[in-house]
Parts: C-alpha cells; structure tokens; sequence
C-alpha cells in the first residue's frame, strides 16, 4: 500500500497509530519532530504524511506551511492529527496547506477512509 510518514512526538501515539495503519497495509515511517520530518519527507518523499501540531521545537502547523511550499514536497498530501480541536485550529491547519485535520484519538475507520481519499484509493 501506502508508504506514510507520521510526524509524532509521543511514543505511546506513534505505536499506536504506526499498527494501526500497518494493520490495514501501509508502511510507515516516524519522526519525532517537525524538523525530523521535513528532513524524512524530503529524503523518502512518502505518499502521505500525518502531522501532529504539538511538537518540540517547529509546531505541525509550521511544519506544514513549510512542506506545502517546497517544490520537493508540496504534492504530498498532509493530514494533521492533533489534539487540538477546535474550529480555529482546524482552520489554521487547513491554511497552512494540510488536506485534512482529524481530532485525537482518531476514529479507526474515520482515519483510514480519509486516508484512502487523500491517497485516491478511494476513487
């Protein structure tokens, strides 16, 4: 399937998010902050990227602006997952080039269905 990469500074969030998108076929790989994963994305340029915005250093919002407008990585569709949840935060995310804001812990078939769009799978 799909090769993601998610950006996420919590271990406990990237085991479980990093099973739950194997379980349904990807291969992920993970960066503990923004600025390891600008770097990732631009070495590996993954098919996906999934975004937290609380992270050590550069903020996930920052880091998609960054990532949406490099020429290198700006096709690969962000999705930010954060707990952050409110209207604004989803606005911000979106302005910064993200393809979609999904609230923490994420709804499993929610998660992989908008996955499956951003990637055109489901098409």
């Amino acid at each position: 399937m799909a090769r993601i990469l998610l950006i996420e500074d919590s271990p406990t969030d990237t085991a479980v998010l990093t099973q739950l998108l194997e379980r349904h076929g990807h291969r992920v790989l993970a960066a503990p902050s923004a600025e390891d994963g600008l770097e990732a994305a631009r070495r590996e340029r993954p098919d996906l990227i999934l975004m937290d915005v609380v992270l050590p250093g550069m903020n996930g919002f920052q880091a998609t602006r960054a990532l949406s407008r490099d020429p290198d990585t700006g096709a690969i569709p962000v999705l930010i997952v954060s707990t952050k949840g409110m209207e604004t935060d989803k606005a911000w995310g979106l302005r910064q080039g993200a393809k979609g804001y999904i609230v923490k812990p994420p709804e499993e078939r929610e998660l992989i269905a908008r996955i499956d769009e951003l990637l055109g799978a489901g098409a």
